[in-house]
Parts: C-alpha cells; structure tokens; sequence
C-alpha cells in the first residue's frame, strides 16, 4: 500500500512512468534533460534515483523533490507515507568558518604540550611539514574541537569550503564535522582537471595520495563533484574508497562508465590509502587496469 502511494506521489510530481514491478523501479521522463524517452528511474524501495542521459541522481525522493523545487504539498505527502520519519523539508546548517581556536601548526609552539601530540600524532599517519604547510593544517587546544586536528579544505578561489576534526588522542569519540552540507568538492584549490583524479574518503586519504586527490569526507559522491567532472571534461578517474564501501564505489564507477569517461577502480585491500602510504598508493594506481563493463558487472554480483 505504501508503494502504491508513493508512486501516486511521483506521478503527480512527474507526470506518468512506466513501473518494472519485477525490480520495484518506475521510469519516468527526465524533468532535468528532457529526453524523450522515460530515462529516470527510480527505485522504489532503496529511493534511489537517476537518469542515464544526463546522469543526475541522488539517494533518497526527498533530494529529487527539491532539485525539482516542488511545492510544500508535496513534502507533506512524502512526510505521510512515510510517517515523517525520513524526510524533513529543511536541514540547518552552521556558517562555515575555521573554530575560533584553531591554531596553525606550521606556527605551533614546539615546546606546548598540546601542540608536540598533534604534531606525533600526524607524524604517526606519515603527514609531512610540507603537507601541514600546504593544507594549513592546523588543531585546537579547547572549545569544540578541543584535542582535534583540524584539516581545511578550500575551493578553487581558496575560500573555505569544508573542514573536518579528528582527535590525536585515542578516544572513543574520534571524529567531528561542522554542519555543513557535504556538496562540496573536496581540496578543490589544489586540483588539476586536466590530470586524472582519484576520488577517496578522508582527507588523510587524499593527502597520502598528494597528486589530485578529492575527498568526498564520507561515501557518497555528491552533485557538485558529479558536475564538475563532466563540465571539465575529465578523461579518467581513479576510484580509491575502503572496504565497507564497495557499494558506494560501484555505483559511482557505473555512473562514470556510463558517461563515456575511463575508470580505474582501486580494489584496496583492508587497508585505506593512508595507511598504505604514498609509495605504495601511487604504485597501485598507476598499475590498475582500466575497469570493464564486464569486470563491473562482476564487482555488482559480489557485492549485491
């Protein structure tokens, strides 16, 4: 029953589709591209979405509702077949700014305490002195992020886009982002997109690979980045994200596969690229083979 209105739902939003009930997906006429053929397709139980002409997609209806700006009524409707638990109209984000504390640590005071754990901690992750100058890395002694390094990330005009915290103490609390949407592109100052690129988790990830890396600080890869590679004209990308997010990572091969653009796909072992180091990550990346139609479809049956 709530499939049923789910779609009624769509269809009101999206005129007509075409329904595969056999994989719970329904099809309908791209509002993005215009393709005359029904080529979005939305699947109904996982609320994925995403048009194979113009590659716009997203992970939940929520997301396509406001990429399409639909009216209040709408939410409303969505809120009641789901029970209001999932969806929410509006998400509040914090303004973007480095914590008051932060102190950078290519300044830091080498005989401060504080300042000497921060420092063995990124030693012990292989960050150079080159590395904290380049990416201003610096960490806070009290406030919010009191014990954490703090990694920016800046766009192309060097203003600050992102930042993540990660503690060099061994707490069980060990991470922690500002409230900011993640629709960023990660390290975006220090990125050639006349060169390959390779797409990974973190920010200590993108750093031990320190030749054109984007952290997407999560699994998923969002609109921005997805944009921005097609505008750019990216000829090959090199996918390079942990274990546990096998599927994630081959969603996103598909999606460029599908794009006409090449893609190296990263089998990592249960390392990630910081612990295996830049040596040893530049190696594999430069060796991998370009990923087949039919090596991905191999990857689908293991994973799914």
């Amino acid at each position: 029953m709530k499939s049923v209105r789910l779609v009624q739902l769509l269809e009101s939003v999206l005129l007509k589709g075409d329904h595969n009930h056999k994989q719970s997906e329904i099809s309908f006429k791209c509002p993005f591209c215009n393709h005359h053929k029904k080529k979005l397709n939305v699947n109904l139980l996982s609320q994925k979405w995403h048009c194979w002409v113009c590659g716009m997609g997203g992970h939940t209806i929520l997301g396509l509702f406001r990429k399409l700006r639909v009216e209040k009524r709408f939410y409303d409707l969505l809120n009641k077949i789901t029970g209001g638990k999932t969806y929410s109209v509006d998400k509040q984000y914090e303004h973007l700014s480095l914590p008051a504390e932060f102190l950078p640590l290519c300044k830091a005071n080498l005989k401060n305490p504080e300042a000497k754990n921060a420092l063995h901690y990124l030693n012990s992750r292989n960050i150079t002195s080159q590395d904290i100058l380049k990416y201003n890395i610096g960490y806070c002694e009290s406030g919010k992020y009191n014990g954490m390094i703090i990694i920016p990330s800046y766009d192309e005009d060097g203003k600050l886009n992102f930042f993540t915290g990660r503690s060099y103490y061994d707490v069980n609390f060990k991470h922690l982002n500002p409230v900011v949407t993640k629709d960023i592109i990660g390290f975006e100052l220090f990125i050639n997109w006349n060169q390959p690129i390779t797409i990974v988790e973190g920010a200590f990830d993108a750093i031990a690979i320190k030749r054109n890396a984007i952290p997407l600080f999560g699994k998923l890869i969002l609109d921005k980045l997805k944009i921005k590679i097609l505008e750019k004209g990216v000829k090959r990308v090199n996918v390079a994200l942990d274990k546990d997010a096998m599927t994630n990572a081959i969603d996103m091969c598909e999606y460029f596969i599908s794009n006409g653009i090449s893609v190296h796909f990263i089998d990592l072992p249960e390392k990630d690229p910081s612990e295996i180091g830049f040596f040893n990550i530049t190696n594999i990346i430069n060796n991998v083979k370009e990923l087949t139609p039919l090596k991905l479809l191999e990857y689908k049956i293991n994973a799914y």
